[in-house]
């Protein structure tokens, strides 16, 4: 693919290991109108990590692997979390430069809205040597990034260049062919529609109707699978449109709460439907980065 990758910019962002957050009684109301406690967002997940279902959890949102942010404080509307968060592609390195991991290295797995936290995959060595608020430097590289043969037609988001070469992808002279390991309709996706960009964060989604997750397979989703939404748009944020097709990677679990789901976070999308996915089992960040 011909991609615009000399006029990219690298910039290292900075994030610390953020401790998992929780209301001070645990509850969270679920979408059958139960109260229940489960893990959440945030931390070290020394037993979540890509290529790990992310369905059958007792976990309600929860990150693989390790969840960072800036806490840097904000400058009128600029926030050095919100570089961060937009900054830092799937697929990036990123390097502990403190602590007792540092010096391992490790690379970006996806976004998590609401929370505003980017998640990192180490090996599980790692890991266990990481602790809560140890630094991580990314050397982010990818925002910006244009296919020049189907640019405006095609937009790439959140994704590292050298990463996007290695998925499946063919190309034709109007459209991409991609691997993915499910294609989820839009009927089904929840939280994040309405945001005004697909550039950081996710959306979820819903898997509430289980005759609906049996017939498109979602109950064997992992982290780190890149799925395809149908009729979805995300040019300007997620929207329903007919025949658009946009293309994400499973960030976080699934969720019990109205509306939530396993998060998405998008790398690539066509509001004309010039992308054409197709079923390969394979299709997860553990296949591609090692």
């Amino acid at each position: 693919m011909r991609l615009n990758t000399k006029k990219l910019v690298k910039l290292t962002v900075m994030g610390e290991i953020s401790h998992p957050t929780l209301r001070k009684t645990g509850y969270v109301s679920t979408a059958e109108g139960k109260v229940e406690v489960y893990p959440s967002v945030g931390g070290i997940t020394t037993n979540c990590r890509i290529g790990d279902s992310a369905i059958d959890l007792m976990a309600d949102h929860v990150e693989p692997g390790v969840s960072i942010r800036n806490p840097g404080p904000s400058v009128g509307e600029y926030s050095p979390n919100g570089g961060l968060n937009v900054l830092a592609c799937i697929g990036n390195k990123a390097i502990v430069t403190s602590g007792e991991a540092k010096g391992a290295e490790g690379f970006v797995t996806g976004k998590h809205g609401g929370v505003d936290h980017v998640m990192i995959d180490f090996g599980t060595d790692v890991l266990l040597k990481l602790q809560i608020g140890d630094k991580i430097h990314i050397q982010s590289f990818g925002t910006g990034l244009r296919l020049l043969d189907y640019y405006p037609e095609i937009l790439v988001m959140n994704i590292d260049p050298d990463l996007l070469q290695k998925i499946n992808i063919s190309e034709k002279p109007k459209t991409l062919t991609i691997g993915v390991s499910h294609m989820v309709p839009a009927k089904l996706m929840g939280s994040g529609l309405g945001s005004a960009s697909a550039y950081s964060g996710d959306y979820d989604i819903q898997m509430f109707d289980s005759k609906t997750v049996r017939k498109y397979q979602l109950n064997n989703l992992r982290f780190g699978d890149i799925v395809a939404i149908m009729d979805s748009d995300a040019s300007y944020g997620w929207i329903y449109r007919e025949g658009a097709v946009t293309i994400g990677i499973v960030a976080h679990s699934n969720s019990v709460i109205s509306g939530h789901g396993p998060g998405v976070t998008t790398i690539m999308t066509s509001g004309s439907g010039r992308i054409k996915p197709v079923i390969d089992k394979k299709a997860n960040l553990k296949d591609y980065l090692k």
